[in-house]
């Protein structure tokens, strides 16, 4: 761990074109990153990449089919400021979790533009606690509760909870007042798939593999929009945001429904108004139901 970021693990390929074409360790890690050779020679002279085995890498390294290399890569120096990082309110603390209640547009774990700019990495610095790890995903438009496990050795038996549906989650979100013919409350389901190089998740034909209830529990006629509650009983990319779009609701100030914006980063103006209020599991180590809300309240519900 190096100031909240762990190494990045390259798997080499074991193909014959690569197996071929490379010599040496360093000359993949060249022709992988050609626009960061300069910084990867001081990286290797500084015995700052290991293998698998936690040798030090050099010019003579052999290249490894299968083999794994280590290295701390750079934090983009484009990366964007998270404005809300300082607002994480921490809603609980033992000696296996840490809760918190996460703001708008704050990455959970580094990804994509944001590394330094996220939860995981900044409370790893500021807390200090270099084995926190999330112990499910929350994606960054969306605020709430968010659960990170503080050590390794239990990090497993969290993330199997989520991982087998164990944990009641409940979200809330503002939309319009449902349209004619919509009954509430009621539960959609239907098949999600996310696409590589496709911002929002698509719902396609085929089996179901996503299924959500949602309920309207508030009405603000003077503005027709709702207070929604949601409950997922499956976890897919953007699932509640499809599901509510999908009855012709979505949620509001979403960058991808009805329409992508190009704006789709977020504007922390009108961040998106989706909240995870809480999560309820029973603990896998004493037994004990916990449950953990979040005190945020959507903006634009008054």
């Amino acid at each position: 761990m190096r100031d909240g970021l762990n190494p990045t693990r390259l798997v080499l390929p074991h193909d014959v074109e690569s197996v071929v074409r490379w010599r040496t360790a360093v000359e993949y890690l060249e022709g992988r990153f050609p626009d960061d050779v300069v910084r990867l020679r001081e990286k290797v002279a500084a015995g700052e990449v290991v293998t698998g085995r936690g040798v030090r890498v050099d010019v003579d390294t052999p290249y490894e089919p299968r083999g794994f290399l280590y290295l701390y890569r750079d934090p983009p120096s484009d990366e964007p400021r998270a404005l809300s990082l300082a607002e994480i309110e921490v809603l609980h603390r033992d000696e296996n979790l840490l809760v918190v209640d996460k703001p708008h547009l704050v990455a959970t774990m580094p990804r994509g533009r944001w590394v330094t700019q996220t939860v995981l990495v900044h409370l790893r610095r500021t807390l200090d606690l270099p084995e926190l790890a999330p112990a499910h995903r929350l994606d960054r438009p969306t605020a709430g509760v968010l659960v990170l496990t503080v050590r390794a050795s239990v990090r497993g038996a969290y993330q199997d909870l989520f991982q087998e549906r164990r944990v009641r989650k409940v979200y809330e979100a503002v939309a319009p007042l449902p349209g004619d013919g919509v009954e509430l409350p009621t539960t959609v389901r239907s098949r999600i798939v996310k696409h590589r190089g496709v911002a929002p998740a698509q719902e396609e034909p085929g089996e179901p593999n996503a299924e959500s209830r949602i309920d309207l529990i508030g009405r603000d006629e003077g503005r027709g929009l709702g207070l929604y509650r949601l409950e997922p009983h499956t976890g897919k990319t953007h699932q509640l945001r499809l599901h509510l779009a999908s009855l012709g609701m979505p949620i509001l100030h979403d960058p991808f429904w009805p329409v992508l914006r190009p704006d789709s980063d977020g504007d922390p103006a009108t961040p998106l108004q989706l909240l995870a209020r809480s999560l309820t599991f029973a603990d896998p180590f004493t037994g004990e139901q916990r449950t953990f809300a979040s005190r945020r309240r959507l903006a634009e519900w008054r």
